[in-house]
Formats: structure tokens, sequence, C-alpha cells
């Protein structure tokens, strides 16, 4: 049929989340990857064993595609490489998952006029140096949307072995950036950001691996330099094995600014370095009005949070005029803010104004003497009981 049909833009879209692919959909897929020179889109989601199959067929100059997404479903993890034939000059957006790619393939030193860049959940195999990737996007002016994603621990040892050696030396200019995710080690992402300069940045994600400290002061000046990541409103949320952080540009927005994702277990290893990741970032939030708290993990007793982590993560958002507390927070942060002898009242959140709380359980003395120190002390607050979650 193909054969004989006018020579038309191919589109070969494939999703399948199953284990399986009727051969007869593998043999039409690698019929339509015959006609290279029509194909314009490609979106493959399918079994890893199929897959390899039809990635053989790319083995070909393809100078309509305009589009590539392949990946394997959730869980099939492995090193998916494409051809070295392989190529698309006029490749518009670009999304691999579980691909051996090196950053210097000529896929993407030929796709120039990329928008959309996604490498998710790249090999340990093609490690490539911040720098590597800085001078490669630096040949991508017309990026909008980049997603860097190592598929695990790959780059807190090469970046630290490697930074005497090779300082950044490359200045990627990416004037139409809009929406960048990463997601590795600080000590990569610390490296690569002198590299990249985005003024027009409205979204960012950043999703860290398990670590035991962090040293962001380059994260703070790319927040700092990109004018429209401005906030007035936080969230974090502590779940069972990470926590995650949401920071929007005013309190009725729906979808946040940014977002973060800390990997790591238990209450208090997770206050402990949100309070050391959000000290370091404090210039960045220093105008949010509204932060919520809120923890939904399985409640464990011996990870509380001990009240100097509670303290020092609170001194980062000295402007909060607005405090939710959700319902399994509640007791603990209540213990957190009992003043002790010489503990001034307006150390913590000066600005308060507001104080609401989930009261499922009944806590209807919680942050009493908290609210009643601030009032002798003249900065009083309100407090809102809600019968509801927050």
């Amino acid at each position: 049929m193909l054969q004989h049909s006018p020579p038309l833009p191919l589109i070969i879209d494939h999703i399948d989340h199953s284990n399986s692919l009727a051969t007869e959909d593998e043999e039409g897929i690698r019929l339509a990857l015959q006609h290279h020179d029509r194909v314009r889109r490609i979106c493959l989601l399918m079994p890893v064993p199929n897959l390899q199959k039809v990635i053989v067929a790319l083995d070909n100059e393809f100078p309509m595609l305009k589009w590539l997404y392949i990946r394997p479903p959730a869980g099939q993890n492995t090193n998916l490489i494409l051809p070295k034939s392989f190529s698309a000059p006029h490749l518009c957006h670009l999304r691999l998952s579980n691909f051996a790619l090196p950053i210097g393939s000529s896929l993407l030193t030929t796709a120039v006029g990329l928008v959309t860049l996604s490498l998710n959940a790249i090999s340990p195999s093609v490690y490539f140096h911040p720098n590597d990737l800085a001078h490669r996007l630096s040949q991508m002016p017309q990026l909008e949307f980049l997603r860097i994603a190592f598929h695990s621990l790959v780059g807190d040892f090469n970046v630290n072995r490697e930074q005497p050696l090779r300082s950044p030396t490359t200045n990627a200019t990416l004037p139409n950036l809009r929406w960048f995710e990463f997601k590795g080690t600080s000590a990569y992402l610390e490296t690569l950001l002198p590299c990249i300069t985005a003024p027009l940045l409205a979204k960012l994600q950043i999703l860290f691996f398990n670590q035991p400290t962090f040293h962001l002061p380059h994260l703070l000046q790319f927040l700092n330099a990109a004018e429209s990541l401005r906030f007035s409103s936080a969230r974090l949320t502590f779940l069972d094995e990470w926590f995650t952080a949401r920071a929007y540009p005013n309190k009725d927005a729906k979808v946040s600014a940014l977002f973060m994702r800390v990997h790591c277990q238990g209450l208090h290893w997770q206050v402990a370095s949100a309070a050391q990741i959000f000290s370091m970032l404090r210039s960045a939030f220093s105008a949010v009005e509204h932060l919520t708290l809120e923890y939904w993990g399985y409640y464990r007793w011996r990870d509380e949070a001990d009240r100097t982590q509670w303290h020092n993560l609170l001194r980062s958002f000295n402007n909060v005029k607005t405090l939710r507390v959700a319902n399994r927070l509640v007791s603990l942060l209540s213990l957190s803010l009992q003043l002790q002898d010489g503990e001034s009242p307006t150390e913590l959140l000066p600005e308060l104004k507001e104080l609401s709380y989930s009261n499922l359980r009944k806590f209807d003395d919680a942050f009493t003497a908290f609210i009643d120190a601030r009032c002798i002390a003249g900065r009083p607050a309100t407090v809102v009981r809600q019968d509801a979650f927050l």
C-alpha cells in the first residue's frame, strides 16, 4: 500500500505500555521506516525487544523528520543504541529514554534547530562532562525545553575528579529556553549552571539523588538571574522516600514555577536536608509570603525532626505572612515552636500574620504558647483551625 500511495508525510505512532507487540504491527512500522524520506514523526513506546528491532531500521538519513520520541515501558531499563548512520538534520523535537547516546553523536551535532531536547535515564556508559554538554547546547539557540536526567548516581565522582582540570570554558546562551529539568547530583548541576544563560526561563524542575550534603551557590545565582522565577508562595511536602518543594509566582497559581524533589528517607533527614538547601537559597525565597508544610509519609516517631532543624528551615522564610500546617505535622511543629529560656518569639517568622492548621485530631491548644508569646511581644498573629486537610 505504501508503495503506491502519494508521497505524503508519514506519521509513525505506537504507544503501548503492554509487554507484547503484534508481529504485523512491528512489520508495519519497519516497512514505514523504509520510506525514510517521507517520515515526519516517530513516536514509539513498546517493549525493549521490539524497540531494538525497530531501531535497527533507523539506519539512514530522515530529511523530513521533525519529531523523534522513543522510550521503553516503565521498569524496562536498558541501554538502547541508535544506528551510527541515523541522522535527522531538520529535527525539532527529540525525546529519548534509556539510550546510550554520546553527547558528540552525529544526531546531536546535526540537529541544531532543536526546540525540545529531552534525554531521560541517561546511561552511565555515556557520561559526559557538563562543559561538553554546554558546548553542545550552545549550538542549539532555539531550545525552549531541556531535560537532562541521569539514570543513576553518575556525576559526583566524575565531576569532582575532573573539575580541577576542566573548569567551565563554554557559555551556552539559550534566549528561548522556557523550561529546564534536571535529575542527578548537585555537583553536576553546580558545574553545569555557570555555563548556561537562560534569561527567559519560567519553569525549573530539579530532582536530586540521595546525598548527604549540598553546595548550591550557582543554583542561587541562576535563580536570581532568571527574572521570571520570582516566588511569593511555597509548599514543602515530606513523604516516605523523598521531599518536594514547589514555589509559585503567587498564592493563587495552580502550576509551580519551581519544583524540587530530593530523595532521602525519614522525616529527620528530610527536614535537615531541606533546611540546608533553603538556607543556601534564602535570598531567592525572600519574597515568599505564603508557606505550606505537609507530611504524607508513614509516621514513625524515631524519624521526628528536632526543633533545631525546624528552626533552621523556617529561618529561610523570614517574610512569610501566612503559614499553613497540614494534619500530620501539627503536633511536631507546635512542639518545635515552643520557646525555651532566652528565645525571642519573633526570631522565627517575624512577619507572620496568620497561622492555619488542620485540626482533625483536635489539637485545640496547638501553637497557643507560640502565638501568646508573639502577642506579648507586640507581633500578634491570627490562628485559623481547619476541620479538614489543608
